[in-house]
This record gives C-alpha cells, structure tokens and sequence, in this order.
C-alpha cells in the first residue's frame, strides 16, 4: 500500500513538475530575467522526467529525501546572499532578498529618494510565503537532480566497458 502511494505522488509530482517547467520556459522566454526562468524551467523539467522514470531512475529512498530537505533548505537559506534593490514610482525603495524568486522584502516611501531608502531600512522584512514555497520547490528539485547525477555515476562506473571483438 505504501508503496503504491509513494508511486502514485512520485508520479503526480513529475507530471505536474515537468508541466509545469517547460510552461515556465514558454511563458517567460521574453521576460525580464531570461537565464534565471530558463534555469528554473529546466530544472523543474528535467526533475519531473526523473520522478515519472523510476524504472530508468532509481533512487534511494533515505539519500534522496536527505538530500533534497538539506538542499531545499540551504538553497533557499543561500539564495538570500543575493539581494535586490529598486527605487520606483514617487520614491518608494523596495530591498529583496532570495534567488530564484525574492522572497523576504521590505521597502517604505518617501519624498524623496533617501528618505525612501531610510524608511525602507528602518521597517521590517516581509515575508512572501508563495515565493518561499516556490523556492523551497525549486531547491529540492536541485537536490533530487544532483542525487540521480551522482547516482548515474556511480552506476556507470560500475558499469564495465565491453571488451571490442578484435
């Protein structure tokens, strides 16, 4: 029983995944950030062709589960390395955080553009629990993916080569 439930979310995740990252690509192949979404596409993509192959894909239960928590949380706790600032409309300064998508911001306005800014950096992060859960997504499917790499390596490697007929 549990076995077929395992399979039946692996294979909702996939198709759901590999969908959903190749709609990613065709929507935002004019956007504004064209290498980070088709980064994003690619990897959803090919996470989803993984989870919908466990016949081409083995993967080890306890490993990957471990590998895409961990990988879920430091990408997204990494991804706040990466910080965004804009100064728009009648002086309002927005500050974000996280990559692929910002998901911690916090901006304030002003009459002018330091007052905006000090406003900004005196109010509170704001948390954007969509895009958290986007990046968390995002972040596992790296893990997963870097498993089935290491996975296919050491598989090859095992692998002997034939031995050509002279």
């Amino acid at each position: 029983m549990r076995d077929r439930a395992g399979a039946a979310v692996r294979g909702v995740l996939g198709a759901v995944s590999l969908v959903g990252g190749l709609t990613w690509i065709l929507l935002n192949l004019g956007a504004p950030r064209p290498v980070t979404d088709m980064i994003v596409g690619v990897v959803l993509a090919v996470g989803g062709l993984v989870l919908l192959m466990p016949h081409r894909v083995p993967l080890p239960g306890r490993t990957t589960a471990a590998a895409t928590i961990g990988a879920a949380v430091a990408g997204t706790l990494g991804g706040c390395l990466a910080e965004s600032t804009q100064l728009g409309g009648m002086y309002v300064y927005l500050a974000s955080r996280g990559w692929p998508s910002a998901w911690i911001a916090r901006a304030g306005s002003g009459g002018d553009p330091a007052t905006a800014r000090q406003v900004a950096e005196q109010s509170r992060w704001q948390l954007d629990a969509v895009n958290l859960a986007a990046d968390l997504y995002f972040w596992a499917f790296v893990g997963l993916l870097l498993v089935t790499a290491a996975g296919l390596a050491r598989r090859s490697a095992r692998t002997p080569e034939p031995a050509l007929a002279p």
